[in-house]
């Protein structure tokens, strides 16, 4: 389902990514773990199409289709999905104009007509009610004022409302309390689905007694250096980084 490839991803003159291959089959979950510095958000903002992340070899498929020559724009309208590590926040636009704005865009590069306002009333209302985010917070300006597990909880819903063919989660559980992480952690494991894959990007094990995923990889000086089961993140908590660093 989704295939990067011998990727590798510069940041000005310096080589961040360096020949990261990664495969996530559909209906699967798969986490990366690293230590500070070792690609990891890069890596989700190179495949997102951020600017300045240049992708300098290697690819990044999609379903078959080659996210790599795609805009942004039209990389989420593939299916692609984002969770910002540090979500932006947006002055003088709702939270509910974005999510209105961002699920009809997708519609119409897909050839679907908008969802009628009644419709998607109820839809984000629902949505909202099963992540505990009070409809107030619906209005205020997109992560304006938000606390850092509001952001995460907003994300979440975007998520549960865009239902995307892969989300890659960067570190979706910064800034979390515990009682916060164990929802923002059932929405997404609500999110799982047998035509869906999802990439959980974090360093420490807590998010992954949450979110169980099938394979753990990871993350050191640009690429993965190893893989394996959900054991592999508790041989992390336990060992800590520095023996695959060292590896690396």
């Amino acid at each position: 389902m989704f295939d990067v490839k011998d990727l590798h991803v510069a940041v000005g003159d310096a080589e961040i990514i360096k020949g990261l291959t990664l495969s996530v089959p559909a209906g699967e979950t798969h986490a990366i773990m690293g230590p500070n510095g070792s690609g990891k958000s890069t890596l989700s903002y190179a495949l997102a199409g951020r600017d300045n992340y240049e992708v300098t070899s290697g690819s990044a498929t999609l379903g078959g289709v080659d996210l790599l020559a795609l805009e942004p724009e039209a990389r989420a309208s593939a299916g692609l999905f984002l969770s910002f590590q540090y979500p932006v926040e947006i002055p003088g636009l709702s939270a509910i104009a974005f999510l209105k704005a961002a699920l009809n865009a997708q519609r119409k590069a897909r050839g679907q007509e908008p969802v009628p306002a009644p419709e998607l009333l109820k839809l984000l209302r629902a949505k909202a009610e099963a992540l505990k985010i009070d409809q107030e917070m619906l209005k205020r300006p997109l992560n304006v004022g938000f606390s850092g597990g509001e952001k995460k909880r907003f994300e979440a819903l975007q998520l549960a409302v865009l239902e995307p063919k892969f989300a890659i989660l960067d570190e979706t559980d910064s800034g979390l309390d515990i009682d916060a992480l164990k929802i923002v952690a059932a929405s997404v494991n609500g999110a799982r689905a047998p035509d869906r894959g999802l990439l959980v990007i974090t360093h420490y094990q807590r998010l992954l007694d949450y979110i169980k995923p099938d394979r753990v990889h990871i993350l050191a000086k640009g690429r993965i250096i190893t893989s394996g089961g959900p054991e592999l993140a508790l041989e992390l908590e336990r060992d800590g980084y520095d023996t695959y660093v060292r590896a690396a």
